[in-house]
C-alpha cells in the first residue's frame, strides 16, 4: 500500500514516517520511512502555472507499507520525526490491504472520470466547471464501507495551472483516498501541453504539463512522466493507458498495452480491464459524431485488434462527460444483442464511457446509434455487478441505478 501526503517539512527539517499495524493490535508496531518530492515554479511549463497561478507546493511525501495480508484491516498515521527527536502525528486512518490475486469473492470496484472540485461554502467556482463534484464525493464516502479501490481515470482537480485548487481538490478526495486504494490515470487537464511531449498541442493543462499529477500520485509505471501502468486488484487486471501520449501501433505505449494484455494471468485475474481517459473506444457524443468516427480520431484502430486477440472483457474511458455503455463490439459490430446479462465465451469488448463524474455535462448526438445499449446524461456512479454466477451473492444482472 502506497501512502502520500504533503506537509511544509524538508527531509533536512524532519524525516516523513508513517506508523502501522493490523487494526486488531493495540499498538502500530511499524514505522516505514517516506521520499520527498518537491518541484519549482520553473518545472511549469507556461502560464498561469508559472505566473498567476503558482503556488509553492510544499514536499510531497510517499511512504510504501509492504508485506501486507490480504484482506486485513490496517490502522496507520503519517507523521514527522524533528531534529530534536519528537514526533508529530496526523489523525489514524484504516484501510483494508487487497484480496490475494485470484481470489473469488465480491471486489466492489469503482471508475468513473471528470471529477473536479467544488465550493462548499456556496462562492463561485471558475464558469461553475464541476457543478456535480461534490454530489458524487459525498455519495462516494457515504457508501465507503461498500467500496474495495476507486479508479479515477484522469481530468483530476482542473485546477488548469492554479496550483493552490490541488489542495482542495485533495481535501476533497481524502475522506476517500485515505480509505481506500485510489488509483488514477492522465487526462488532458493534467498533461497536455505544445511541445512538452504530449501527443496534443493545446493548453488544457494551464502550463502544469503533467508535474503535479506525475509528482502527488505515485503509480507503478517504469517512467512516471509515461503515464502508463498496470495493476492488479483481486480478479481484475488492469491496463492503465496514458490517451495524452501517442498510443498507435509502434509507439512505445502500444507495446506497453499489448505486452500489459498478453501477460495477465486469467486463472488469478479473469477480468481484464483496459482504461484511458479519452474515448479510444466507442462513443455517442455530439463532437465525436461530429468527427465522423464517434471516437477519438485515430482511437481505435490500433487498439481494437489487441482487445480482441487478449479478449478484453471491459474498457472505460472518461473525458465526455456522461455515462454510456455497449454492446460487446468488434469493428462496429455488436457481436451479441443481450443488453444486460452476458455468460459463455467471450465474443468482444464492453466499451463503458463513465465521465460525469462532476464536470459539465457532454451532449449526445442525435443520431441513433445502434451498438449504444444505454446512456445517461447526468452525474454519478453505475453499478455494474460482474462474475456474480461465481460468487452466488448478487443479482445475475448488469444494474444502472
Amino acid at each position: 500500500m502506497t501512502v502520500t501526503w504533503t506537509s511544509g517539512y524538508n527531509i533536512d527539517e524532519a524525516i516523513p514516517v508513517v506508523k502501522w499495524g493490523p487494526e486488531e493490535q493495540e499498538e502500530m508496531a511499524f514505522l516505514s520511512p517516506a521520499g520527498t518530492l518537491t518541484f519549482s515554479r520553473n518545472s511549469m511549463c507556461g502560464s498561469p502555472a508559472r505566473t498567476v497561478g503558482w503556488r509553492d507546493p510544499g514536499f510531497v511525501h510517499t511512504s510504501f507499507l509492504k508485506d501486507l495480508w490480504p484482506n486485513t484491516k490496517y490502522r496507520y498515521k503519517v507523521g514527522h520525526r524533528l531534529l530534536n527527536g519528537s514526533y508529530v502525528w496526523g489523525p489514524v486512518y484504516v484501510f483494508q490491504a487487497s484480496p490475494y490475486p485470484g481470489q473469488d469473492s465480491l471486489q466492489r470496484v469503482i471508475i468513473f472520470g471528470d471529477l473536479g472540485k467544488a465550493e462548499r461554502d456556496g462562492s463561485n467556482e471558475y464558469s461553475n466547471y464541476q457543478p456535480g463534484s461534490l454530489n458524487t464525493t459525498d455519495r462516494l464516502v457515504e457508501d465507503l464501507d461498500n467500496i474495495d479501490i476507486v479508479l479515477h481515470i484522469g481530468d483530476l482537480s482542473y485546477a488548469n495551472g492554479y496550483l493552490s485548487e490541488w489542495d482542495q481538490f485533495t481535501s476533497q478526495i481524502e475522506p476517500i483516498a485515505s480509505r481506500v486504494p485510489y488509483m488514477v490515470a492522465s487526462g488532458n487537464h493534467e498533461r497536455d501541453w505544445p511541445n512538452t511531449g504530449s501527443f496534443y498541442k493545446n493548453m488544457d493543462s494551464g502550463g502544469e504539463c503533467g508535474v503535479l499529477a506525475e509528482t502527488m500520485f505515485y503509480v507503478p509505471a517504469k517512467d512516471r512522466a509515461k503515464f502508463w501502468y498496470a495493476t492488479d486488484y483481486g480478479m481484475f487486471h488492469f491496463c492503465i493507458a496514458d490517451s495524452e501520449h501517442d498510443w498507435r501501433e509502434g509507439t512505445d505505449q502500444y507495446k506497453f498495452i499489448e505486452e500489459c494484455l498478453a501477460t495477465a494471468d486469467r486463472q488469478k485475474q479473469p477480468w481484464l480491464i483496459f482504461i484511458a481517459h479519452r474515448v479510444l473506444g466507442y462513443s455517442s457524443d455530439s463532437w465525436y459524431a461530429e468527427e465522423g468516427s464517434f471516437e477519438e480520431p485515430m482511437g481505435r484502430e490500433s487498439l481494437q485488434k489487441l482487445w480482441q486477440r487478449y479478449k478484453v472483457d471491459l474498457a472505460f474511458y472518461g473525458h465526455v462527460h456522461s455515462y454510456e455503455r455497449t454492446c460487446p463490439i468488434y469493428e462496429n459490430n455488436c457481436v451479441s444483442s443481450e443488453r444486460s446479462s452476458y455468460s459463455g465465451t467471450y465474443n468482444a469488448t464492453i466499451h463503458v464511457v463513465a465521465g460525469g463524474g462532476g464536470s459539465h455535462l457532454s451532449d449526445f448526438t442525435t443520431l441513433q446509434t445502434s451498438w449504444s445499449f444505454f446512456k445517461d446524461y447526468d452525474f454519478g456512479d453505475y453499478r455494474d455487478i460482474l462474475g456474480c454466477d461465481t460468487i452466488g451473492s448478487c443479482p445475475s444482472t448488469t444494474l444502472a441505478s
